[in-house]
């Protein structure tokens, strides 16, 4: 029986052109029908979770940050919340601070980066949807990246983008170096960083235990490598047809791809 569903955004209920496929929002209604819960589960912040998901009936809670952060959507409050230590951001910024990289803080107020760094997201290789959606989703601030870790009071994840293979090989290394980390990735040029007790799947857990749901009666579906924590425990893991080989490797099920509406696809017959 499913009682919970995980859904990672960008490139599963999202499309690449970052809306909603109309199939998708309309899912939403049966589950809220059928008393099944949908829980947005993304390395956005919660600004960035689509409205037409943060205002539904079906949607009481989401997992933001990589899973670093829970939030109860309805009240705002947020219910969790893995920090990453001071001096280990401060550590990483001082391994990476020579590459052509950004170092974007994500804090439980929002995301924050330095203004040094905005020529830099109009040269790194992204889509521009995907460059549009991470400009908007972040606040700019006129002080230098140091001076931001040590004005920021909680930083609960930190997202690096990349504009060389270098940068991503050296900030790769820099994070593999610290076993109180974790890292991932949701796109090619980037790097996300939580604390090691901060994944989706670590979260997934969480949110069952909170509310009495057995992880057996939950679906997660993802495309990226950071879904591939929450695809290894939850109780059915479904990957879109266009994630990665390696990301399909930890699912039991694959569904169509995001721009068909796979996740409604897949989820019809069990909540019909």
């Amino acid at each position: 029986m499913v009682r919970l569903v995980f859904i990672d955004m960008d490139d599963t209920f999202v499309g690449p052109d970052k809306t909603i496929p109309r199939d998708n929002l309309r899912i939403l209604d049966v589950a809220a029908e059928r008393g099944v819960q949908f829980v947005p589960c993304t390395g956005r912040s919660l600004r960035g979770v689509p409205r037409e998901l943060v205002t539904h009936p079906s949607v009481r809670y989401a997992v933001c940050g990589g899973g670093a952060l829970v939030y109860d959507v309805r009240s705002g409050e947020i219910i969790r919340e893995v920090p990453i230590a001071k001096e280990l951001v401060r550590s990483l910024y001082e391994d990476v601070r020579d590459q052509r990289v950004t170092f974007d803080l994500f804090t439980p107020e929002g995301v924050f980066a330095s203004r040094e760094h905005l020529p830099l997201y109009n040269q790194i290789e992204m889509t521009e949807a995907t460059r549009r959606m991470v400009v908007s989703q972040r606040t700019f601030v006129d002080c230098d990246t140091e001076e931001l870790i040590e004005r920021t009071p909680t930083i609960c994840r930190v997202n690096v983008l990349f504009g060389d293979e270098r940068g991503r090989r050296v900030t790769w290394d820099a994070v593999e170096a610290r076993p109180e980390l974790f890292c991932a990735s949701s796109i090619p040029m980037n790097v996300e960083v939580t604390s090691v007790e901060a994944t989706k799947g670590t979260a997934l857990v969480w949110l069952c235990e909170r509310l009495g749901v057995d992880v057996a009666d939950t679906v997660a579906f993802g495309d990226s490598g950071n879904d591939v924590a929450m695809l290894d425990v939850a109780g059915d893991a479904v990957a879109m047809e266009n994630a990665s080989p390696e990301v399909k490797a930890h699912a039991r099920h694959v569904a169509p791809r995001c721009e068909l509406a796979g996740v409604a696809r897949y989820l019809e017959p069990l909540l019909v």
